[in-house]
């Protein structure tokens, strides 16, 4: 028996399945109210279909606490008793409450009561009537006892509830690994793991998602031997790390827990003994991860009466509700707003700059759960994060390789630090005016030519962009071994500025650079690492060549990596912080030697006045993810399958808007998987699996380019269009596209507006066209060609000027970006052109040479075309001519180009 249906296997594609398992018990319950209201309109022919459905939802619905046994089995009498009207009610009844949650507030949503009925069928016992208002979960225990005893070990557990838990759970029973894998991965309510020794690897039931997951778990190890519940508890890490375990063993525990290995598990039992330690322990680890140190003394801050005389009067709010012109201000932000504002950070509160409290347990906490050795929280935005990483970590003179097109406060963190950059380009997509991410080979070659050079010892970092506006996410894992291969000391900084919600996703989270640099870090420690490095050896000799090195996928030296990851997250990006929340994720083994260094970078650039709600909620956002952000990512993934679903097979709205695939945002060489959409329903578990673990390129699901080209739109004006006329807000434009973004925030009544929009919106432009005479109709053509193939070519980075390279014999392109910089300040060295004049042309053809005294960062595309020092070439200008766009940083028309003089 498999648990996927057929009808869902035609419309969704393993990858999109995988990514979003959850989603696949709401669908079918949807999809069997659905039958339910044509059985009741009259159409008995659906019935064998809604048995068939109700077969398969058995299927996964073993693997959730509500809606139960005994609400399954009232479904299934009233199909029995072909009670149509009845089985609508309960089904309803059922779906609903799933759909709404209800179940984990309301105990009447635990009833089967309809509308012909006053006793319920499956009512709780007693003591959990002190559920509402208190945080709901589940528990998943594995037992190796007859199923006929499960129920009795769910009453069990039930019994024991008292009324001053501070929380309250529902058990789920399986009696394998397999099963209990499936369960993690559909129900996203589990927030621990109870094991009871003796239970088996195997499932009866066939499961192809354990195919894809056990790339992530590594099944292999999973057999019906003595160590199997060590191993299920390592497998149940690696998909779902947030989760606590308990082991319930009938072995000597006292030397069990002695076992290294052993501590993943929480805590270990001798049996059930203590079923209410076991109890009090699942409630405690909980409440290890729904405690937030910062924000739980900032709501008892808030709760004080305090006398403030420090200086800032809009501390607890006496100004404001006072007042008679600005009382307004607080009666729209509350209270509370202003009572948990302070500039001390005494009587409960902590310095962000130097913590030694609650800010420091916090950000201890943060990085458990992020997967890092230390978090450093920011107030300043995931752009003062940058420059703090770039500042600790690089020194005047300092090589990095950089990709051109990362945000611009890389760029200025080069500046601000003396590094000198060492530009590499990304794989150009001028169809849609936009760049993709830097291909392996361009960062290994760059590398390879340093070292041609003599320079390699200058190389201090690889700074890339991982998860760019537009989604391209770069095989980190890879990438990261590679390029240690070439130089074993080297620090990478992975701005995760959108990408900060994968760490929840098993599938994605290994593309973090937080995730590979576990993986890498674990591998490094094998023998098979060794071995695979010692070959690798042989094969290439003492001297390979450069061409060798490049077509090799390379493996580093474990003896001689010192492995150094820093990653930067914008969590107010994808999670429920506040806008400049953002944190620097050190996974460092040498972070000890820069310790110091990295505290003066946070001194330089963090505020002395930090916003304490910021902060309040980079705790909480914390804590959400811990406790529900599987979940939460899991429907953000579903939200954008079904948009690009809806989209792109709409008959009249496909006509004039499509959501980009793979295929088209990612060359074939980049995906040698030769996936093409993560919705073709054609795509195999290998393709699925090769394409997530081996693909130099994946496209971030949730990230989705909507082309407008074709309906006569540039993306600026259809952003405007959208937000003017039907609020609906996007960010990010391209010439012909705007990108959408689905995130925790996101329902599916936002797919409904937005597909209700885009139809009415491309009936408009179908009634115009059949309507319009030939000359309107041309003119609507020639805006579509205009807009799709008269795009500018991109330009790519050219060098810098002779005065900013230490060596211009050299075939290397790094310079001296700070000199430079610092060259425009002197008035007398700069000098303006106006972009159209006739002396641009003249300079290109006959020189002097143009170079540019400022970064110039067109929006869109948002990334520099020009930078300090930088040669300005005949492509460059031919780009900025054809740009449309009104923002355009580090350029102001009226004065023309800033130029750098030559002699």
């Amino acid at each position: 028996m498999s648990l996927f249906p057929e009808d869902l296997q035609s419309e969704h594609s393993l990858i999109s399945r995988s990514l979003a398992t959850p989603a696949l018990r709401s669908d079918q319950w949807l999809s069997v109210l659905s039958m339910a209201r044509d059985w009741v309109a009259g159409n008995t022919i659906i019935l064998a279909e809604l048995e068939a459905a109700l077969q398969r939802l058995n299927s996964i619905e073993r693997f959730f606490a509500y809606p139960g046994a005994a609400l399954l089995d009232r479904l299934h009498a009233r199909l029995t008793d072909r009670d149509e009207k009845g089985f609508l009610r309960v089904a309803q009844n059922i779906s609903t409450t799933i759909i709404s949650q209800k179940y984990m507030a309301d105990i009447n949503a635990w009833d089967a009561v309809d509308a012909d009925e006053s006793a319920p069928a499956d009512r709780l016992p007693q003591a959990i009537n002190h559920v509402a208002n208190k945080p709901y979960f589940e528990v998943l225990s594995i037992v190796p006892h007859m199923t006929s005893r499960w129920q009795h070990i769910v009453q069990q557990t039930r019994a024991i509830r008292r009324v001053e838990d501070e929380f309250v759970y529902e058990t789920v029973i399986v009696g394998n690994t397999e099963d209990a894998l499936t369960a993690l991965l559909l129900n996203p309510s589990i927030a621990a793991v109870v094991m009871y020794e003796g239970f088996s690897a195997k499932s009866a039931t066939d499961n192809p998602l354990l195919d894809a997951i056990g790339e992530v778990a590594n099944f292999s190890k999973i057999k019906d031997e003595g160590a199997l519940a060590l191993t299920t508890a390592q497998a149940i890490k690696k998909v779902r790390p947030e989760l606590d375990l308990y082991l319930l063993s009938d072995r000597e525990v006292e030397e069990l827990a002695g076992d290294m290995e052993a501590s993943v598990f929480n805590r270990l039992f001798y049996q059930v003994e203590e079923p209410l330690e076991l109890h009090l322990s699942i409630l405690e680890g909980v409440q290890k991860r729904y405690k937030t140190p910062f924000f739980d003394n900032l709501k008892r801050y808030a709760a004080r009466p305090v006398a403030t005389f420090h200086a800032l009067p809009i501390a607890r709010g006496k100004a404001v509700f006072k007042s008679h012109w600005i009382r307004d201000m607080g009666e729209f932000y509350g209270a509370n707003l202003f009572l948990a504002e302070s500039s001390a950070t005494t009587g409960g509160l902590d310095s962000l700059l130097e913590p030694t409290g609650n800010i420091k347990e916090a950000q201890a906490m943060a990085a458990r759960a992020y997967g890092a050795d230390h978090v450093f929280f920011v107030t300043n935005g995931t752009s003062t994060s940058n420059k703090m990483v770039l500042q600790a970590l690089l020194a005047p003179g300092d090589i990095a390789i950089i990709d051109r097109n990362c945000h611009k406060s890389h760029h200025y963190g080069c500046v601000l630090a003396g590094a000198l950059p060492y530009y590499v380009e990304s794989f150009p997509l001028t169809e849609y005016s936009m760049y993709g991410s830097v291909p392996l080979s361009t960062i290994k070659q760059a590398l390879l030519t340093l070292r041609a050079n003599g320079q390699l010892d200058r190389v201090k970092m690889v700074d890339l962009t991982n998860c760019t506006f537009d989604g391209h996410i770069y095989n980190t894992r890879r990438v990261m071994e590679e390029c240690l291969a070439i130089k074993p000391d080297l620090i990478f900084l992975w701005d995760e500025a959108w990408f900060g919600f994968a760490h929840w996703s098993p599938f994605l989270r290994q593309r973090t650079a937080m995730g590979a640099a576990q993986v890498i870090e674990e591998y490094l420690g094998t023998t098979e690492a060794k071995k695979a490095w010692e070959k690798q050896q042989q094969e290439l000799g003492d001297n390979p060549s450069d061409e060798q090195l490049l077509k090799t996928r390379l493996v580093p030296n474990p003896d001689a990596v010192r492995l150094r990851v820093y990653q930067t997250n914008s969590v107010h990006k994808s999670m429920s912080a506040l806008r400049q929340g953002s944190v620097v994720l050190v996974r460092d083994v040498d972070y000890a030697d820069v310790e110091a260094q990295f505290h003066e970078a946070v001194f330089t650039h963090a505020s002395t006045s930090p916003n304490l709600q910021i902060i309040a909620t980079l705790d909480v956002a914390r804590r959400q993810m811990e406790l529900e952000g599987y979940g939460l990512v899991a429907n953000a993934l579903q939200i954008a399958f079904e948009i690009r679903r809806r989209i792109n097979s709409h008959p009249v709205i496909s006509k004039y808007f499509k959501v980009l695939t793979n295929a088209e945002m990612i060359p074939a060489e980049y995906r040698p998987s030769g996936l093409s959409d993560v919705n073709d329903p054609n795509v195999s578990w290998t393709d699925a699996v090769n394409a997530i673990r081996d693909d130099e390129f994946l496209l971030d699901p949730t990230r989705m380019t909507l082309t407008c080209g074709a309906a006569g739109f540039d993306g600026t004006a259809f952003k405007v269009m959208l937000a003017d006329q039907f609020n609906i807000q996007v960010n990010k434009t391209s010439r012909n596209s705007i990108l959408l973004q689905s995130n925790i925030n996101n329902s599916r009544s936002d797919i409904a507006l937005l597909i209700r929009v885009l139809l009415k919106i491309s009936m408009e432009i179908e009634t115009a066209l059949k309507e319009g005479n030939e000359v309107r109709k041309a003119a609507f053509n020639e805006r579509v060609r205009s807009l799709i193939e008269d795009v500018p070519d991109l330009p790519n980075f050219s060098r810098f000027d002779e005065r900013y390279r230490s060596d211009p014999s050299h075939n290397t392109l790094h310079g001296d970006i700070r000199k430079a910089f610092y060259d425009a300040y002197k008035m007398d060295e700069c000098e303006h052109i106006h972009l159209e004049s006739d002396v641009i042309d003249e300079r290109l053809k006959s020189g002097p040479e143009l170079v540019s005294a400022n970064f110039v960062i067109p929006y869109p595309p948002g990334f520099p075309i020009m930078v300090p020092g930088q040669v300005i070439t005949a492509e460059i200008i031919e780009f900025m001519r054809k740009l449309d766009v009104k923002e355009i940083h580090g350029y102001d028309k009226s004065l023309g180009l800033k130029l750098l003089k030559r002699n």
